[in-house]
């Protein structure tokens, strides 16, 4: 007899939905056949027994929401090891329903394979811990907020939730060692304390998707020290480019859009400046090898950022046949987790919306992430004299702890200079 647990199917994956069940109590399961649908941060995905036997009992009922990671769902009779459920190579990006909760994510987005934060204890503070010491510190009614952790980057083991029990430390109401006014719980007013009257708005719940864009981008904004830096880039060579690009792939039935060309230029300017493709650990800085791009794509409930994998190395044609495919499956709640998950640089373009500029909050742990407005004709002084130039404005937000202000100010210029004079990409 063996538990099936709730599996992480995702790096930031803390808690999921169990969408829906495929078998039910007596059915007999072989290694790879679909047991479940489950919800995740960033996914809704199928989810394969690894072993056979009987379902001898289902644990949790389909549409749970909040089922923590490793906790038993399902139990197996049968012979064998572990019954623990793999995910299929194949997954639906898909926004979770209104009842419920990725996609960083938000998350975006997004997101390397770091230790896994557990939830905001009461009062916000957040709390690195495996999902073991969390489940042992609920049982054991622990404060988690009042341990220190011996594991990586300081994360709470079960080793320091069996330190805690055998000190009589960490009781839930006790008081922490030490307590900064930093650490003060955030107090959070409902709408009817702040004057607007119940029954005056209609209230959509939070789905997974929504919670985790709300959880990591607070987060990025209140932990990461940040800065933008904009300039203007003139555009008119880049469009006389692009014009002969397009009839040039016509008969491939391939069309190059601006937001193509610039994904180009972001990867090659890494390459001239490496320094910015890099991310902050607390181990030292990583210098990412290759520049794999992460593009913002709506999609009902939130976002996800797609990724283009080696974007230096990739012409604009496949470029182009890479975003257009990506997006338009983001959009159908198709790709893979490895389409979306990681990257080492984001792209969020709103110049399709009119937006002139703006300032993105970065997708931890990249270090940086580019804000693309529209390209607009504006009035310019050159040698002297005012003409008329297209112009498009873009907003470069650095991670300060990875990408210094030279560093940023070196990487904007590099690719200020691919994208005012397009004939350098081909160098």
């Amino acid at each position: 007899m063996t538990d099936i647990l709730m599996p992480a199917l995702s790096p930031t994956m803390e808690e999921g939905i169990l969408a829906k069940w495929h078998v039910k109590v007596g059915d007999t399961v072989s290694a790879g056949d679909v047991i479940a649908e489950i919800e995740t941060d960033k996914a809704t995905m199928e989810v394969e027994a690894v072993d056979e036997g009987v379902v001898e009992a289902i644990l949790i009922e389909a549409g749970t929401e909040g089922v923590k990671v490793n906790t038993p769902i399902a139990r197996l009779a049968g012979e064998g090891g572990s019954a623990a459920p793999a995910p299929q190579t194949q997954a639906k990006a898909e926004a979770p329903k209104a009842a419920e909760a990725p996609k960083p994510a938000a998350a975006p987005a997004p997101v390397a394979a770091a230790p896994v934060a557990a939830p905001a204890a009461s009062g916000g503070v957040r709390v690195a811990a495996s999902p073991l010491a969390r489940r042992l510190a609920e049982i054991n009614k622990l404060d988690l907020k009042l341990l220190k952790g011996t594991g990586p980057h300081g994360r709470i083991i079960k080793r320091d939730i069996e330190a805690a029990l055998a000190s009589g430390t960490g009781k839930a109401g006790s008081a922490p060692a030490a307590t900064t006014a930093a650490a003060e719980p955030r107090k959070v007013q409902t709408l009817e304390q702040l004057g607007i009257p119940a029954g005056s708005y209609d209230l959509v719940p939070l789905n997974n998707m929504r919670k985790v864009i709300a959880r990591r981008l607070t987060e990025s904004f209140r932990d990461i020290p940040h800065f933008p830096l904009t300039v203007d880039i003139e555009l008119d060579n880049l469009l006389a480019a692009r014009t002969k690009i397009n009839t040039a792939l016509e008969s491939q039935g391939i069309k190059v859009s601006v937001n193509d060309i610039v994904i180009k230029a972001v990867a090659l300017a890494l390459k001239q400046v490496p320094e910015a493709n890099a991310s902050f650990t607390p181990e030292g800085i990583a210098m990412h090898h290759n520049a794999d791009i992460a593009m913002a794509v709506a999609i009902d409930g939130g976002l996800i950022t797609p990724i283009i994998r080696k974007a230096e190395t990739k012409s604009l044609a496949q470029i182009a046949k890479e975003t257009k495919d990506l997006a338009a499956r983001a959009r159908d709640m198709k790709l893979k987790p490895e389409e979306f998950q990681g990257g080492t640089f984001s792209v969020s373009n709103l110049g399709m919306f009119g937006i002139k500029q703006f300032a993105s909050i970065i997708n931890e742990p990249q270090g940086c992430i580019l804000s693309v407005g529209a390209g607009e004709q504006r009035p310019v002084v050159k040698n002297g004299q005012l003409a008329v130039a297209t112009v498009m404005t873009v907003t470069l937000t650095c991670d300060h702890r990875v990408v210094d202000g030279s560093v940023g100010a070196k990487y904007i210029t590099a690719l200020k200079g691919l994208l005012e004079d397009p004939i350098k990409m081909l160098a």
